[in-house]
């Protein structure tokens, strides 16, 4: 396994990141324990989880399998996303962010985590008081930093502005969707973690599973995948044509290699220098341990150039491609 910095910080994170948004879900208890004795046999110190993950099904689940090895783990959870139907059960008010990380904790079975990331970037949010929040929490020792996911660059330098104005300690990481099927984080987010010295640690590197070549175009998903599921956010974001032709593309070019294509897109991931380290989210044992072989792959400049040609940089794989979750505001007409 190799362990790199966390942006500027001194904190070193595995390669891989092992996220449990599966746990208590599509994956049980046991299951879920043999992923996690796999990933730290196999050098994984990094694990992340979110409340909204199966209603805190998954923090619960990661606090179990982490009793007596606690300190062995870099544990990061999330919050902001609707956790009840209550109007003070999400986002990032004072009151909820106190509340909810106590929550967390008590899931986690952990007097600490070591990052508390905001969840979501909401439009017409208070990040002054979020960021004010996050501060008192550090100085209180429940967490020892905090990073932000899904957010958009220009928000990630209002993040950084608020901590310097507040003396708050500036993020520690950034959690965008980047993989070589969406490449739109590489004109702003990365850049400006770059800048301010935050650790990337991308999430979906296979894309849902697209980056896996198992879905063939023309054709319909076989059941008990995510997209035979009718999974709504995959459907409406990666599970496009074009996608599926350029993962069969690749899929001929790492089978002429001799490596799988999900591995070939986890690396890919990896070869990025602003990254630290890439999360995989498994469903089964056997889907974790597909991912260890990427963190030595290495991605010539031929086949960088091969993914430049089938996805231009900056750009996703299609026009259009953008999550329902995350709306555009670049255009407000006037009413």
């Amino acid at each position: 396994m190799q362990y790199r910095r966390l942006g500027k910080s001194n904190l070193k994170v595995s390669a891989l990141c092992l996220g449990s948004m599966m746990f208590g879900d599509q994956t049980d208890f046991e299951e879920s324990g043999r992923i996690v004795a796999s990933a730290r046999e196999h050098g994984v110190n990094f694990i992340d989880t979110a409340d909204v993950y199966t209603k805190g099904k998954s923090e619960e689940i990661v606090g179990k399998l982490l009793r007596g090895q606690r300190h062995q783990w870099v544990l990061a959870s999330k919050l902001g996303n609707p956790m009840g139907d209550a109007p003070n059960e999400s986002h990032y008010s004072r009151s909820w962010i106190y509340r909810e990380t106590d929550n967390i904790l008590r899931r986690l079975d952990t007097d600490y985590l070591d990052i508390l990331y905001m969840h979501r970037d909401f439009q017409g949010e208070n990040l002054e008081e979020a960021v004010q929040s996050l501060g008192d929490l550090i100085r209180a020792g429940k967490i020892r930093g905090f990073g932000v996911s899904n957010f958009r660059g220009w928000r990630i330098a209002e993040i950084v502005r608020l901590c310097e104005k507040n003396g708050v300690p500036l993020p520690l990481v950034c959690q965008p969707y980047y993989n070589l099927l969406n490449r739109q984080p590489e004109v702003e987010i990365l850049p400006a973690c770059a800048s301010y010295g935050l650790g990337v640690v991308p999430y979906s590197p296979i894309a849902r599973g697209v980056l896996t070549g198992k879905y063939q175009p023309g054709q319909k998903p076989a059941e008990g995948t995510r997209a035979g599921r009718g999974d709504k956010r995959m459907m409406e974001t990666e599970f496009r044509e074009e996608s599926l032709v350029i993962a069969q593309t690749l899929q001929k070019h790492c089978e002429a290699r001799g490596v799988k294509l999900g591995q070939f897109a986890t690396a890919w991931v990896l070869a990025n220098s602003a990254v630290s380290s890439v999360i995989a989210g498994p469903r089964t044992l056997a889907q974790m341990e597909d991912y260890y072989d990427a963190v030595d792959l290495k991605i010539s400049a031929e086949e960088e150039a091969l993914v430049d040609e089938l996805v231009t940089p900056g750009h996703a794989s299609t026009h259009g491609y953008n999550d329902p979750n995350y709306p555009l505001f670049g255009r407000l007409a006037k009413g």
